[in-house]
C-alpha cells in the first residue's frame, strides 16, 4: 500500500496495491498492522455506504463533536468523487485549509480524515458509491456540518455553485467563522 502524507498533517492518501489478471483484481483496502507501522492506530467500528445518483451531488462538510469524534477512511467503490478534508482545529497552523483528491473505482485511492477535520465530497460521475469506515459510531446529537462553499475556505469543487445538489442540512450549515467548534490543535 502506498501511504502519502498530504499538506494537512494527519490527512493521508492511501493507494492499495491491486493484483489483477483476466478475471479482475484483488486489493487489500485496509491493513491495521501496516498502518500501525506508519504511526496510524485506528479501531474502526462502523462501515457506511452511500450512493449519489447525480453528478454535482455535494455531501458535507461533516464532522462529529466530542465525545463521538470520528476518523474516516473514505473510498469510491463505483464512479468518481472529489473528496475534501478541511482542518477545523483552532490554533492549528493549517486551520481553515483544505486538501482534495479524486477518488474513483479506477484509481483505488482512499482518503484518511482524522478527527478535527470536516469531510465532504462532490460526485463527478453519475451513480457514484462511497464506502467509508468510521472510528466511532454515528450519534445524531453530535453530527455537525460546515458550509461547503465558505469563501473563507475557498474550496475549488470543480462545479458551478448553482447546480450543486445539497441536503437541507448542508445548505444551511454555518461558515467556519460561525462554527460551534470544540476542536483545538495541540502541538505534537
Amino acid at each position: 500500500m502506498n501511504i502519502q502524507e498530504t499538506a494537512l498533517s494527519g490527512v493521508l492518501l492511501l493507494t492499495p496495491q491491486r493484483h489483477g489478471d483476466a478475471r479482475g483484481f484483488f486489493s487489500e483496502s485496509w491493513n491495521k498492522r501496516l498502518l500501525q507501522e506508519h504511526g496510524v492506530d485506528i479501531d474502526f467500528v462502523q462501515d457506511n455506504h452511500s450512493l449519489s445518483e447525480q453528478v454535482g451531488t455535494v455531501r458535507g462538510l461533516h464532522f462529529q463533536m466530542p465525545p463521538y469524534t470520528q476518523v474516516k477512511l473514505v473510498r469510491c467503490g463505483r464512479g468518481l468523487i472529489f473528496d475534501v478534508a478541511v482542518d477545523i482545529r483552532k490554533n492549528s497552523p493549517t486551520y481553515g485549509q483544505w486538501v482534495g483528491y479524486e477518488l474513483s473505482f479506477e484509481n483505488g485511492n482512499q482518503l484518511l480524515v482524522p478527527a478535527g477535520f470536516a469531510h465532504g465530497f462532490v460526485t463527478r460521475e453519475p451513480g457514484s458509491e462511497i464506502i467509508y469506515k468510521c472510528s466511532n459510531y454515528y450519534v445524531q446529537e453530535c453530527d455537525r456540518a460546515l458550509k461547503w462553499d465558505d469563501e473563507a475556505i475557498g474550496i475549488d469543487w470543480g462545479i458551478d455553485v448553482d447546480v450543486a445538489l445539497l441536503s437541507d442540512k448542508d445548505a444551511s450549515a454555518p461558515a467556519l467563522a460561525d462554527l460551534d467548534n470544540p476542536f483545538e490543535w495541540s502541538q505534537p
